[in-house]
């Protein structure tokens, strides 16, 4: 196994957890932002309305502690921002990261658009990107905080390579630079990261540029540190099992959305990382049923036992209805508190075996 070992989830359990079993409840990312916030983002744009950047600051201040607050109230072990500072996964890293610049937005399908950066010089580390977000989060809770941030092979898939050989040379640089911000996510006390790679499962063939990043990205960084990687939609089979070299802990996967129909997949050879397992459909605006979500929690204990199961929504949820956001949350920790009563009970028949441990 790598240098992280999946044994560090066990620090996140809460102190008060009655059951024996223990499966970790969290969210990838994304929320949805509550409107005021969309229009306090308007007012500060337009200068006639004199909503200068303290206000604008004091806003999102507001939005964070609330959406962190949402996430206590259901219940949910690792919590999250909610990622209300941010407007989009790269765009708001590129504009952290000397090296980039912005030309103006991209037609990227249909009627959207996305502004893509160019990187026109060898990107460099100035500013830390995240540092006081974490800070922030964490000052408003007393829950353990996870910290999403854009992977370097995404952050140069997805922008124009103006300054580079190759695509690869710059993804090595950038993973760098997300080493040396996670460097100073622990410093400041974060103890649970999540590197986010949707480019990996649709260009399959660059997973081993994707492992090198991450062998850069985890050089020095303490084994407390949980690292994880969330890769959502894209055919799994492309990846796995080469994916388990991976020096991190948790995979995180979008498979409600698919109806599991890639539940197979990581059954043959046997995963031996911990799941985070996507239990709730971010695509679908019905929020799911207690029961439902109880049989998606069995449905990847086929794949790894609960010592290794983390229970997750498929991806970011920022694109649902608010209420809608909150109740499969809610639905979520409650199907996972009660699929471990029943392990506890032995009510419930696990039908995968716990990886073996390192020699």
């Amino acid at each position: 196994m790598s240098q992280h070992q999946n044994a560090n989830k066990d620090q996140f359990r809460p102190k008060d957890h009655a059951a024996e079993h223990f499966l970790l409840t969290t969210v990838v990312g994304s929320y949805p932002k509550p409107k005021w916030l969309n229009r306090a983002k308007e007012l500060y744009q337009d200068p006639e309305h004199g909503f200068d950047a303290d206000d604008y600051q004091e806003a999102k201040d507001d939005a964070a502690r609330l959406i962190t607050n949402e996430h206590e109230r259901a219940g949910l072990d690792v919590v999250v921002d909610g990622e209300m500072r941010r407007n989009e996964m790269v765009e708001y890293f590129a504009h952290r990261i000397d090296g980039y610049e912005f030309n103006g937005p991209v037609k990227v399908w249909g009627h959207n658009y996305f502004d893509k950066p160019s990187v026109v010089n060898e990107v460099e580390y100035d500013e830390t990107w995240l540092v006081e977000e974490y800070e922030f989060t964490a000052s408003a809770t007393d829950r353990p905080v996870k910290v999403p941030i854009t992977g370097p092979y995404t952050l140069a898939n997805w922008s124009f390579n103006e300054a580079y050989d190759d695509e690869e040379s710059l993804a090595y640089d950038l993973a760098d630079l997300v080493n040396e911000e996670i460097e100073k996510l622990v410093e400041a006390g974060a103890r649970y990261i999540q590197i986010d790679e949707p480019a990996l499962a649709t260009t399959p063939d660059d997973h081993a540029i994707v492992g090198e990043c991450l062998e850069r990205i985890v050089a020095d960084i303490p084994e407390d540190v949980r690292i994880g990687l969330h890769v959502c939609y894209g055919d799994y089979s492309r990846i796995y099992p080469e994916i388990l070299e991976f020096p991190v802990d948790e995979f995180d996967l979008e498979l409600a959305n698919g109806d599991y129909d890639q539940l197979e997949v990581f059954k043959d050879p046997e995963f031996t990382k911990d799941l985070a397992f996507g239990v709730v459909d971010v695509h679908d605006a019905e929020v799911e049923s207690v029961e439902e979500i109880e049989r998606n929690i069995e449905k990847g204990l086929e794949v790894v036992p609960p010592e290794q199961l983390v229970v997750s929504p498929d991806c970011g949820v920022k694109l649902l209805p608010r209420e809608v956001a909150y109740g499969k949350m809610k639905n979520m920790v409650d199907a996972a508190r009660n699929v471990e009563q029943r392990l506890d009970e032995g009510d419930l028949e696990v039908q995968s075996r716990a990886a073996p441990a390192d020699d």
